[in-house]
């Protein structure tokens, strides 16, 4: 019985110490699967694709993950040994670059486009997509400016716990969605905020008062377009919906292509998968399987076992987030924390949701997962604010 008791008390040591090693243990476990499943998933088209010397390797994307993983758990590191309460001093420097670094990319020489989207800044060798950084460093931002206005007691208030958040956001969404076509992204950081504003304590019936406003305008805007019979660069958004409502009939030899090709991997995996390394459908009939989809090669060689195991990972990264939350000693950590937490968390929703066709396709990449520098170093630094967070949480406060 003492040796049980003993146990007992090293495990709950374990789990409310200093530290949040849970949390990094189950980061690290997502990054090493992740890792395995690209290697996977991307080898036959890095085998078609050849380089500037006219070679190939099974091996390039993998290779270019593992360098961007390493910077990123670098930067984790480094990041969680910083007091993040000194970021603080920061919000309107963070805030101000974000802006203008996204504005950049739209407008300049320096944005690069591909597929009607200009996402991506070029500086030399170096190719960055800012946005996924945005996500990050305005986390940060609006954990201050939201804190600052709970310890004045003034997010009751219309101006000071909403208006002034959403008035602050509109250039963001200038930036991303109109400049740079980029709609996942822009989702993902309203969203964040509207959590981080729920958490810090805004009233529901703003929300509900906004979100009655914005469906009224955007039923406005389809009659409008409908009528008027205008192209448009969002026509692809219309296209998607339309296939999500009836895949049945939708054409699938083009906008139901990649949908169906992803429902095929799945359904092909049953309960246990075909095993690692055996899908068939990423030989070409799933396209960038090493990307946003990156999940449905998953479900197909680990089956549905390996899926669950996997969602169980991000279900645990979600609980430890929101522990760390509640532990934080002042509202700026919580909000740090909750914001992270709702990234990671969100965008492997939403990516689990397209992958089995419960939501229309977008542009969401599978944290830790889908291939990309960009992503994978954002992923891991916000990982770092978290870990700082739980540095200096209540218990350890002097």
């Amino acid at each position: 019985m003492a040796k049980k008791n003993s146990k007992t008390k090293k495990f709950s040591l374990f789990i409310n110490g200093k530290f949040d090693y849970s949390i990094l243990i189950v980061t690290l476990l997502l990054l090493s699967v992740g890792l395995i499943v690209l290697l996977s998933a991307s080898a036959p088209k890095a085998l078609s694709e050849e380089d500037k010397n006219g070679n190939s390797s099974s091996y390039t994307y993998f290779i270019k993950q593992g360098e961007f993983a390493i910077i990123g758990l670098v930067s984790m590191y480094l990041i969680s040994k910083v007091d993040y309460r000194i970021l603080k001093k920061f919000k309107w420097i963070l805030y101000i670059c974000t802006v203008a670094i996204l504005i950049i990319v739209g407008v300049s020489s320096l944005g690069r486009g591909t597929k009607g989207a200009t996402r991506w800044i070029q500086i030399g060798p170096i190719s960055l997509q800012p946005s996924e950084f945005a996500k990050v460093s305005l986390i940060v931002f609006y954990a201050t400016i939201l804190s600052d206005v709970k310890e004045k007691g003034k997010m009751k208030s219309i101006w000071s716990g909403f208006l002034k958040p959403i008035i602050l956001f509109a250039p963001i969404v200038f930036a991303i969605f109109k400049l740079q076509n980029h709609f996942s992204a822009t989702f993902i950081i309203g969203m964040i905020l509207c959590v981080q504003m729920f958490v810090a304590g805004t009233r529901l019936t703003y929300f509900f008062g906004a979100g009655g406003l914005g469906a009224i305008g955007a039923l406005t805007y389809l009659a409008l377009k409908s009528t008027s019979g205008a192209e448009s660069s969002g026509d692809f958004r219309s296209a998607r919906i339309q296939t999500w409502l009836d895949l049945e009939h939708a054409d699938l030899t083009g906008d139901a292509w990649q949908i169906t090709q992803s429902l095929y991997a799945i359904g092909s995996g049953g309960l246990f998968g075909l095993g690692l390394g055996n899908s068939k459908q990423k030989y070409l009939y799933l396209p960038e399987p090493q990307n946003d989809f990156i999940f449905a090669v998953l479900a197909e060689e680990l089956g549905f076992f390996g899926s669950i195991l996997v969602i169980l990972l991000f279900a645990l990264f979600i609980w430890r987030g929101i522990v760390i939350a509640m532990k934080a000693q002042d509202s700026f950590g919580t909000l740090i924390a909750i914001g992270v937490t709702t990234m990671i968390g969100l965008q492997a929703l939403i990516n689990l949701a397209v992958v089995t066709n419960t939501m229309p396709v977008t542009g969401m990449p599978l944290p830790f997962f889908s291939y990309g520098g960009s992503a994978m170093i954002a992923d891991l630094m916000a990982v770092g604010l978290l870990l700082s967070v739980s540095r200096n949480n209540k218990k350890n406060a002097n």
